[in-house]
């Protein structure tokens, strides 16, 4: 599973719990917000935009609900400003963490940052020290019915640059300009996207083979994603299909 964020393949093998689903669709909408505060409300001009809304929608985000935060961020209707921060630091095992955050209070929450990585075994770290370990890049998941030597042809056609089998569907990676395209080129082509998202992919990985590391390294990961005000998390570990099943055993 090395080259792509293992997390977020555990995440989306998990699946977003009913009681979690309200605190998801407040993250997606925050972030649907920024985007139309940053580049307007227009989402044929605006890539990030477009790329927020598709991924609120794919996570079932009610269209109307989506249409208002656009319009907050663009001024038409009251809201709160957020700034975008990127925290760095290292899990247990020396695992690379990257942390998304939006937030109205960059002291709130930088202290329950630092807090999470202190008290799970962790460490922050300095601007620049971890980010260099992970590239940009968009990342689908497309339905496996699809043919895998069709699916690659027509994704690599569009821009692609490479697909992975990501057991329960196919991973297909982009550069951050072409995702939009690639996603177009297989809808069109008769292919179920399940979802699509920028990401940041990791250029190598660490290899976790114990089940108390890996236990340790993912409190840390759900910590931090539990959190109100982060949006994404991204590390550079891989745990083996086989070390996950003993874990959830």
């Amino acid at each position: 599973m090395s080259g792509h964020s293992k997390w977020a393949t555990i995440k989306h093998k998990k699946g977003a719990a009913d009681a979690a689903r309200g605190k998801l669709f407040a993250k997606l909408i925050r972030q649907v917000e920024v985007a139309a505060r940053e580049g307007g409300g227009d989402p044929d001009m605006n890539p990030t935009l477009r790329t927020m809304f598709q991924k609120a929608r794919d996570s079932s985000v009610p269209i109307d609900t989506i249409e208002r935060a656009i319009k907050r961020g663009t001024g038409d209707l009251e809201g709160v400003i957020y700034e975008s921060i990127t925290y760095e630091g290292y899990a247990p095992g020396g695992v690379a963490v990257l942390v998304d955050v939006l937030t109205d209070n960059r002291n709130r929450t930088g202290a329950e940052i630092r807090n999470l990585f202190t008290k799970l075994g962790g460490s922050m770290a300095e601007p620049g020290a971890v980010a260099w370990q992970f590239e940009r890049k968009g990342t689908l998941l497309a339905d496996r019915s699809a043919e895998e030597d069709e699916l690659m042809l027509m994704a690599l056609d569009a821009g692609a640059e490479d697909l992975a089998d990501d057991g329960e569907a196919w991973r297909i990676t982009t550069p951050p300009t072409e995702l939009h395209a690639v996603r177009t080129a297989l809808e069109e082509g008769g292919v179920t996207v399940a979802s699509s998202e920028l990401t940041m992919v990791p250029t190598a990985t660490i290899e976790i083979d114990s089940v108390e590391a890996a236990k340790k390294v993912l409190r840390m990961m759900e910590a931090l994603d539990d959190n109100d005000d982060v949006q994404d998390v991204y590390a550079n570990f891989d745990i083996s299909d086989a070390l996950l099943e003993g874990i959830d055993a």
